[in-house]
């Protein structure tokens, strides 16, 4: 009995030292699949973070974009409003007019696709937040795992302070299956490479439709800028041109003043012969008896009156074809 009693004490001894190796194994396993899992989620946690600040950076790069757009937008319609206030035969649907009128279509149209690619970029740097969180939450428990397995790792059968447990061998909490465990943290790692991905793919649509806007925005002001220099020679050249014509005009409405002075003091030298004339003629009509004669000083006189009276109507007639067109040119 005695030595059936040293062999089950031996037998035990060994079972348990195995039994207690194997243990010591499996938990260094475990330690060491954890901090596999640990480092994993460490790197995807750096790349999104990385990820999101870059998002970020272009999501800053839209919201500039579309300010710039919206202030150049409020521009080409303050030209128009302010091209409204033209009058008369200037108020012209010019070619000026169609290129602003474009110009603001392309600014509402790229207004609104900057929009919803900012909308996007806000919920791919939702997605990555939330991608963020859940490796932050899985790191948070492996590294609290891994301090207990280190713990437990570290205790022996020599070391103080061990004690028994009645409730050690209850299986309390929700426990999972180390599948499960591999799982979810599988599922967090391909959710963070997933948004990632998408992160990675909307900066280069980002990146092409920020550059491709810039390239429609500076093609269409570059068109408005050609119209309105065309406007502008356009306009110069008709007001240089009207200026000539005015000028003239002017020189023109000089000389017939001064033709019409002239006209009016040829008519009032006229008064001078024509009173000499008819003082004559009535003079005349007193002579007495027979030498009221119709001889010819009476006949000259009377032809001078007729001759200076026809020219004095002649020279009105001209002046007042001058004041009409004299009215005219004014």
């Amino acid at each position: 009995m005695i030595a059936e009693s040293w062999r089950l004490v031996d037998e035990i001894e060994k079972t348990t030292q195995k039994t207690q190796s194997d243990v010591n194994k499996k938990l260094e396993q475990r330690r060491e699949e954890i901090k596999f899992w640990k480092q994993e989620l460490d790197n995807k946690l750096e790349q999104i973070i990385h990820e999101t600040e870059s998002l970020l950076t272009f999501k800053n790069r839209l919201e500039r974009a579309l300010e710039g757009c919206k202030e150049q937008f409020v521009v080409a319609q303050k030209c128009l409003l302010y091209r409204q206030r033209r009058v008369g035969i200037d108020l012209v649907h010019d070619e000026v007019e169609q290129e602003l009128a474009k110009e603001a279509e392309v600014f509402q149209a790229i207004i609104a696709l900057l929009g919803r690619t900012l909308e996007q970029a806000n919920e791919q740097i939702r997605q990555n937040r939330s991608a963020k969180y859940n490796l932050e939450m899985d790191l948070k428990d492996k590294f609290t795992a891994l301090t207990i397995d280190d713990y437990c790792a570290s205790l022996t059968n020599d070391t103080p302070h061990i004690i028994y447990s009645d409730n050690a061998m209850k299986l309390e909490g929700n426990f999972v299956s180390p599948e499960d465990w591999i799982d979810f943290s599988n599922i967090n790692v391909e959710k963070a490479d997933k948004q990632r991905n998408n992160s990675l793919a909307l900066k280069a649509v980002i990146d092409g439709i920020l550059s491709q806007t810039a390239d429609d925005m500076r093609r269409q002001c570059e068109m408005v800028n050609t119209a309105f220099r065309n406007r502008v020679k356009e306009v110069k050249d008709a007001k240089h041109k009207l200026e000539t014509l005015l000028a003239m005009v002017m020189d023109e409405i000089a000389a017939q003043e001064k033709n019409i002075a002239a006209l009016k003091k040829a008519i009032a030298d006229k008064e001078g012969p024509v009173k000499v004339a008819q003082t004559r003629l009535e003079a005349r009509n007193h002579r007495p008896n027979v030498e009221l004669c119709f001889d010819t000083v009476h006949s000259s006189l009377m032809s001078e009156v007729q001759e200076i009276t026809k020219n004095i109507q002649r020279q009105v007639e001209m002046m007042q074809e001058e004041n009409l067109w004299y009215r005219l040119l004014g």
